[in-house]
């Protein structure tokens, strides 16, 4: 398989849904809060509205992390704009918008964050999720280093691959399963992603042996990531950038 990679090494450090604990998930407060800590990598959900339009939010619905209430899919861009997504986090962040992918991408580019977009679609809209995520994100980021893609949905992984030959993909699973090698080189992906609690040295030594990077998520202990990192485990996911950010290069 061809593997396409990101254009730019991996990070040991990625900043867990925009900015970890210490900003509102899925926001550019949280984007900001990160580079200003000297994080140079993020990672945040995008899935679509009613209107089919991509934003950055992690649940199906919008009642955990938004003023709004109901699910995201069911949403016109018209009410996700009205919302407030800070308030849940602390009153200094109330007034924070839910933002859409385009804002989020644009952000990235003029704070030289290193992305990776994890395509989060609702029950039901995985492939038109994957499609759609895909072309906005060749054209995000036309005339620079795509973002790696990521997706616990094999189906709108396809759907992104069918999209671009030229995206570097990582598949997410919490534990991966025995055949994990044969379905990663089906979408000619080229990271493997996994839950840190589910990590082996079996694993660590298949994934060694094919050149397949890992990446875990969520380690916010610095005592865990060393280890995690001498074992070989690439890349953590993190919501204490604050504790980790010094450790990353």
């Amino acid at each position: 398989m061809s593997r396409p990679a990101p254009a730019w090494p991996l990070p040991r450090v990625f900043a867990h849904r925009c900015g970890g604990a210490l900003a509102p998930e899925n926001t550019l407060a949280g984007l900001r809060i990160a580079q200003a800590l000297g994080l140079g990598a993020v990672e945040f959900d995008v899935m679509l509205s009613a209107d089919g339009s991509p934003w950055l939010i992690h649940d199906e619905a919008l009642e955990r992390t938004t003023s709004g209430t109901g699910r995201v899919c069911e949403a016109t861009d018209a009410v996700l704009r009205r919302l407030d997504a800070g308030a849940y986090q602390h009153r200094a962040f109330a007034g924070e918008p839910l933002p859409t992918f385009a804002a989020a991408a644009a952000l990235c580019r003029e704070l030289g964050l290193m992305a990776n977009v994890e395509i989060k679609p609702a029950a039901g809209f995985e492939a038109i999720t994957g499609e759609v995520v895909a072309r906005q994100l060749v054209e995000l980021w036309q005339g620079a280093a795509l973002p790696l893609v990521s997706s616990f949905s094999e189906a709108a992984l396809e759907a992104a691959r069918r999209v671009s030959a030229q995206l570097p993909i990582g598949q997410l699973w919490v534990r991966p399963p025995d055949d994990w090698q044969q379905r990663l080189a089906a979408l000619d992906g080229y990271s493997l992603h996994c839950s840190a609690d589910e990590v082996d040295d079996a694993l660590l030594g298949a994934a060694r042996a094919a050149g397949v990077p890992v990446l875990c998520w969520t380690v916010n202990a610095p005592e865990v990531a060393q280890s995690l990192w001498a074992r070989g485990v690439t890349s953590v996911f993190s919501d204490r950038i604050d504790l980790l950010s010094a450790q990353s290069p």
